[in-house]
């Protein structure tokens, strides 16, 4: 690496103020850090200086993500494969299909996304914020795999202007980017986003794979739930077989790219907490609220509502509950900050979700809309936790005085 390295300091200098190019100064500055560390040292005062900065910290998120992504790979190809009606699944053949499938929509995410940030950075001159490494490769995860490019594209632009640039850009927006994306999308094309061939690819990938059976159609199990009747739910996949708990965990089951399989996500939930990334307290509290909402609402199950037959665990294993759980709550720009408060803000969630997905039979999964929901009440959990411990202190500190 050392030639990249004598290469950028020699080309350094023509970025910096009155070099011939130091219009594009932000965008060298970005690659530059994203390469290396920057070696600028405080010259004045004392500091202690962590070896892990932002961009690392997304670039571990990313690595976290990876066996969802390339599980997801695999799912696209082998439900297309089923959709298809082939009987031969070969390893390769399904995960080649899959990556066809998803590279294009996150080749145009991070299009669209970083060159936005590269522009407004530009024009702030500012440096090029990080955080879309991560949200670039959240948005086609959370997406169904026929998601069309340029919905994509127009719901990411909205979000990273709407949601993150109009507050300040990467560490002041308030909500989600993905999330927002996600909901964007399904607001603005609620026939495309909710339809029954959206979670399963039904045509071929850059002309790869074969092609469905004409009038092909497959509701996720949350949407078969939305639109069953009596307490009698046998949730199917492709092939007719009946879903089960087990097969909800691996993940071979319809639904958005990279948020089936439970395994895969608990795999990446060990690298943000063994990284020390992402808080512990919020992913607990999580499924500890997904999994009290969920007994209740078992408890007192009800012909109107097919959902509350599922039992709790089976909550937590289906749709995008436990993606979010790890990925989209241990936010730490949008969630609580203060440990009590992560508490309250992480079993909020879980309830939430699991609130809107059981009693909600037009939108049969809760996790998105209950992040976002939270998100907006971080601030006011927080500010509440702080104005207790203010409180309890000083009727310690009078208590001494008296």
């Amino acid at each position: 690496m050392k030639p990249l390295r004598k290469f950028l300091d020699r080309v350094k200098p023509h970025f910096e103020p009155g070099g011939k190019l130091q219009a594009f100064r932000s965008v060298f500055d970005g690659m530059e850090t994203f390469l290396y560390t920057p070696r600028s040292t405080s010259r004045s005062g004392v500091h202690i200086h962590d070896s892990i900065d932002s961009k690392r910290t997304m670039i571990i998120v990313v690595m976290a993500l990876l066996p969802c992504f390339i599980f997801g790979m695999y799912n696209t190809g082998y439900q297309h494969w089923l959709a298809a009606g082939e009987q031969s699944m070969p390893f390769w053949s399904l995960m080649l299909y899959g990556f066809l499938a998803v590279i294009p929509r996150v080749v145009v995410c991070y299009l669209v996304g970083l060159g936005i940030e590269f522009i407004v950075a530009q024009w702030r001159k500012e440096e090029i914020q990080e955080g879309f490494l991560v949200t670039g490769i959240l948005i086609p995860m959370i997406c169904p795999i026929e998601t069309p490019v340029w919905m994509l594209a127009v719901a990411t632009a909205f979000s990273v202007i709407f949601a993150k640039e109009v507050f300040g850009g990467t560490g002041y927006n308030i909500f989600n980017i993905a999330l927002i994306t996600r909901a964007f999308l399904f607001f603005a094309y609620p026939a495309q986003m909710s339809g029954d061939k959206a979670f399963v690819a039904t045509g071929t990938a850059m002309g790869y794979g074969p092609v469905a059976t004409d009038g092909f159609t497959c509701a996720t199990p949350l949407g078969q739930l939305a639109t069953a009747g009596g307490a009698e739910i046998q949730l199917t996949g492709i092939d007719g077989h009946v879903i089960s708990t087990w097969d909800a965990f691996l993940g071979l089951i319809p639904g958005s790219f990279g948020e089936t399989s439970t395994l895969m996500i608990l795999i990446g939930a060990a690298v943000l907490l063994i990284s020390g990334i992402a808080s512990w307290r919020v992913m607990l509290s999580v499924f500890a609220g997904g999994l009290f909402m969920g007994w209740i609402a078992n408890t007192a199950a009800s012909p109107t509502y097919p959902a509350s037959y599922l039992q709790p665990v089976d909550q937590l294993l289906l749709g995008g509950f436990a993606f979010a759980a790890v990925f989209m709550a241990t936010d730490p720009v949008t969630g609580a900050r203060t440990n009590v408060g992560k508490w309250i803000y992480g079993f909020l969630i879980g309830v939430v979700a699991v609130l809107i997905r059981v009693y909600n039979n037009g939108y049969p999964e809760g996790a998105m809309l209950a992040v976002l929901l939270m998100n907006a009440f971080a601030p006011l959990i927080d500010y509440c936790v702080v104005q207790s411990n203010v409180r309890r202190r000083m009727r310690r500190l009078n208590a001494k005085i008296s």
